[in-house]
């Protein structure tokens, strides 16, 4: 949804320079572009975030030899390092993936013994990308 709209907001910019749509056209398509950006960026996850009670827990990571360990107030988890089959870094989570629909997401300020930087080197050299 979020690709459509950016075409919409590409293809009225370009109808808009050959002057094939008029300056109000434009503006209207515009403001509905800058509307729905608002909504996708903060106003769902802001809404999304503050009705789950998942992500107001705070996590404690442990990174080690053959697993990672996961846990948090009330309880915890670990698996191996062979269960992940891919890695996506994104600008305040890591994504770990199981499968190609299927991942957790680890918040970076979870690792609190470990820098975050060993944190990164540590994932991308015991999950390699499988697909």
């Amino acid at each position: 949804m979020i690709i459509l709209v950016n075409v919409f907001a590409i293809v009225s910019a370009a109808l808009f320079f050959f002057h094939k749509i008029s300056p109000l056209a434009f503006l209207v398509s515009s403001v509905l572009w800058f509307c729905l950006m608002i909504a996708f960026w903060f106003i769902l996850p802001n809404m999304i975030y503050k009705k789950s009670a998942t992500f107001k827990d705070h996590f404690k990571v442990s990174l080690e030899d053959h697993h990672i360990f996961l846990e948090n107030e009330r309880g915890s988890k670990s698996w191996a390092w062979t269960a992940f089959g891919s890695l996506i870094e994104s600008p305040y989570f890591f994504h770990l993936y199981f499968d190609k629909r299927s991942f957790f997401l680890i918040p970076k300020d979870a690792f609190e013994g470990e820098s975050l930087a060993e944190a990164r080197k540590m994932l991308n050299s015991r999950i390699k990308n499988k697909f």
